[in-house]
């Protein structure tokens, strides 16, 4: 049998020079910064709105979704703007120096509602969010997209996402776990003004140091290098590709997933278990599964793949909803239904970022060019517009069942909405999850398909 002496594997298939473990390191110090806005942000600002600046819920449901509609917009202008960036830092990488100070500005500046009565108050709340979604849209696309550029070796990029899921997750227990107390110490606006200055502050020497550290390694396609790929091009050629659609759609259902478990979990806390503390707790258990996935998951997406491993984890995380059915009033089966829910959690803690990137190479297989920075923008606006969602039904179904901020005790109609925001849709979308984390199955042609790229750039 003749062999291919042009042949090469997955493995020789990319550049040699590949990400060092401190490298890894320091990029996922720099998305600890990151996550600490999104998960202030996705965890708090609704219940920061409606119990200590006094907006009505109704409002902030409306503010919520609008303004991640916008976001997401905001995140496919960022992503074709991040594709054609020449600097000699590379084309994602500098915008991590660039926008440390003006996140962590407008971090600290969210929340401070000042006293300017009603109207005054919804005006500075649509401002300053809006304002933070410039900002934050501007690192984060740019975060996301360099660790496509970092490396393409699959099993190389999955230990960076590793890395990075270890810090997402650390960022969120920090805000989860300390945020509340420490805001509740402190008291008032003053408290959540402090735990918000805390956070800016942070992210202003995460993203400096994960700038310092991190280098672009993957180059453009033959097309990009004589050409820019035209916006609607690129445009037309994400919805062409299937699995990127797939993941999508994985970023909104599980996004919206996300801000519902967590955002809707204080007010779970505070009315149907009988304490506001409860929260903290809820929110380390939840975490159990993706912390002790950390310590198996190399090995094991050595051995099984990514989808494979995110499946099985999905189909288990439906189980929580339904053991917290069991007793929605009862501490010991809610915290109980919350380690399983956490399962759910692993994919996005873990693997999302590597699965959407793994995206970009089908993309450049199937249409000859590379779009990384529009692939994770458009994968962002999932991200954003199932936030936005959560965010929404969480202040829309509050209003709806007759919430008051800062009651005592809530109605058994407000209670009844607090139950759904919970469990019953929690459920429904968990369900929808696994579906998806079904339909992609392109850990099965990747390595063909990096061999494939790598033997047309040899030409």
């Amino acid at each position: 049998m003749l062999v291919n002496k042009q042949q090469v594997s997955p493995s020789e298939s990319v550049q040699q020079d590949q990400p060092g473990h401190k490298e890894m390191l320091n990029y996922g110090v720099g998305f600890f910064g990151v996550i600490l806005t999104w998960t202030l942000v996705g965890t708090f600002l609704t219940y920061y709105y409606t119990d200590v600046a006094g907006i009505s819920a109704g409002v902030v449901g409306t503010l919520m979704l609008v303004a991640r509609l916008f976001d997401g917009v905001t995140d496919i202008g960022m992503g074709t703007l991040v594709d054609r960036t020449k600097s000699k830092h590379g084309k994602a990488r500098p915008w991590l120096l660039w926008m440390g100070v003006p996140l962590g500005v407008t971090t600290f500046l969210l929340f401070t509602v000042p006293e300017l009565g009603t109207g005054g108050k919804i005006v500075y709340a649509y401002a300053t969010y809006i304002l933070l979604i410039f900002v934050y849209t501007a690192m984060s696309i740019p975060y996301k997209t360099l660790l496509g550029y970092m490396t393409q070796e699959p099993q190389g990029r999955s230990v960076l996402n590793i890395y990075t899921g270890i810090f997402t997750m650390l960022a969120t227990l920090v805000i989860t776990i300390l945020a509340q107390p420490v805001a509740s110490a402190i008291g008032g606006k003053t408290g959540w003004a402090v735990v918000a200055a805390i956070s800016g502050g942070t992210i202003i020497v995460t993203s400096y140091l994960a700038f310092r550290a991190t280098k672009e390694r993957v180059g453009q396609s033959n097309v990009q290098a004589k050409e820019k790929v035209q916006f609607n091009v690129g445009l037309k050629s994400l919805f062409l590709n299937k699995y990127w659609l797939i993941m999508t759609l994985y970023c909104v259902i599980t996004y919206t997933l996300n801000a519902l478990v967590t955002g809707a979990g204080l007010y779970y806390t505070t009315y149907i278990l009988g304490n506001a503390a409860y929260f903290s707790i809820a929110s380390l258990l939840l975490f159990i599964p993706s912390i002790i996935g950390f310590f198996f998951a190399a090995k094991l997406t050595a051995k099984y793949g990514k989808r494979n491993i995110a499946f099985l984890v999905s189909i288990i995380g439906i189980f929580g909803p339904i053991i917290k059915l069991i007793d929605p009033t009862s501490l010991q089966i809610f915290l109980t239904g919350t380690i399983v829910q956490g399962f759910g959690l692993v994919p996005t803690i873990i693997f999302i970022y590597a699965m959407i990137n793994d995206t970009a190479e089908y993309g450049e297989w199937k249409f000859g060019f590379r779009t990384q920075g529009l692939i994770n923008s458009a994968a962002s606006f999932g991200m954003k517009v199932g936030a936005g969602l959560g965010g929404a039904l969480i202040g829309w179904l509050l209003a709806f069942g007759g919430y008051v901020g800062g009651a005592a005790e809530q109605t058994d109609s407000a209670n009844t909405m607090i139950l759904v925001l919970n469990i019953y849709l929690p459920l429904a979308l968990a369900v929808f999850q696994a579906i998806l984390m079904w339909m992609y199955k392109l850990d099965q042609q990747y390595s063909q398909i990096l061999s494939e790229l790598h033997a047309r750039k040899r030409k």
